[in-house]
């Protein structure tokens, strides 16, 4: 039998038994819940702790314990675990910058940054063993089910989404005023783009109602901006656990409960990352349509 001597060597099990562990808690869960669950720790705080609201803040502490592990206090000559976190970030600002311009970029890129880490690691941690899985429950034809969960993935919950999608807009509303300022906003939605001497006085004059009319209808997206930041995220985390929970399901009728969900399961790690990336793309591309304009006269 071979024996691994080395640390290196072990570390590479360490996928292969974390998948096994997910595969057993998710069979011990009846379905995927729609809501979140409130968790009763025995003291009246005033307001409801659900199991969402518990795992953003282990989220939370582990990103602050993650950077002030690898950073602590930056130095001029970085360590290994400093020029991680700065090839990460100079990696998103080399992505974010030409979007939102370099007058907003500095202001807006705690928010992007922030939404990306925090969201990706939502994400991911639904696939972690035991969140959504591990909590109070009771025993159905001599197997466990958990009816209330300690942790659950935030990004399933819809609570979370909206109040991303919420605190996305209110900042986006501070950064165009801030750094674009009324007229260049009342210009982008109701201006007319065309240039006079160029369509003619005629011509020109027909364009204006034509635009007044497009910045109504922009009015309106932007209305609804929310709801799709919401529900684009919520759907495809929520969709995600399901997925993966009824290939659970049916990868044990056919006594093949390792094999079925595999590839569902590294798919998901894939769309974690997308929609994560995607949710702070389109926050930056909503605050670099208004801020990111050349130096002219209209602006």
């Amino acid at each position: 039998m071979k024996t691994y001597s080395s640390f290196s060597e072990l570390k590479k099990l360490l996928p292969v038994f974390l998948y096994g562990f997910a595969t057993l808690s998710l069979s011990a869960a009846s379905e995927v819940s729609k809501k979140s669950e409130i968790i009763d720790l025995g003291v009246d705080l005033g307001f409801p702790i659900t199991n969402s609201m518990v795992t953003s803040w282990v989220i939370s502490l582990f990103i602050i314990a993650i950077i002030r592990l690898t950073v602590g206090k930056p130095k001029l000559v970085p360590g290994k675990g400093q020029i991680v976190v700065e090839s990460v970030i100079g990696t998103l600002r080399s992505i974010v910058q030409p979007i939102v311009g370099k007058k907003a970029f500095f202001p807006s890129f705690w928010l992007l940054s922030g939404l990306f880490f925090f969201i990706l690691l939502h994400n991911v941690s639904g696939l972690i063993p035991g969140v959504g899985t591990v909590g109070y429950g009771h025993d159905v034809d001599g197997h466990f089910q958990v009816t209330n969960s300690i942790l659950r993935p935030g990004n399933a919950d819809l609570n979370m989404t909206l109040a991303l999608a919420c605190v996305s807009m209110i900042a986006w509303l501070y950064l165009i005023f801030r750094y674009a300022g009324l007229k260049v906003i009342l210009f982008d939605l109701f201006g007319t783009k065309a240039k006079k001497e160029v369509v003619g006085k005629l011509i020109y004059t027909f364009l204006v109602p034509l635009f007044l009319a497009v910045g109504v209808i922009e009015i309106l997206s932007i209305i609804f901006r929310p709801v799709s930041l919401t529900f684009r995220l919520y759907g495809n985390v929520f969709g995600g656990e399901s997925l993966l929970h009824k290939m659970m399901v049916l990868g044990d009728n056919f006594n093949m409960a390792w094999l079925v969900p595999l590839p569902f399961y590294f798919m998901e790690l894939l769309i974690g990352v997308v929609q994560a990336l995607v949710f702070m793309l389109l926050v930056a591309v909503y605050i670099g349509l208004i801020c990111n304009h050349p130096e002219g006269e209209e602006h």
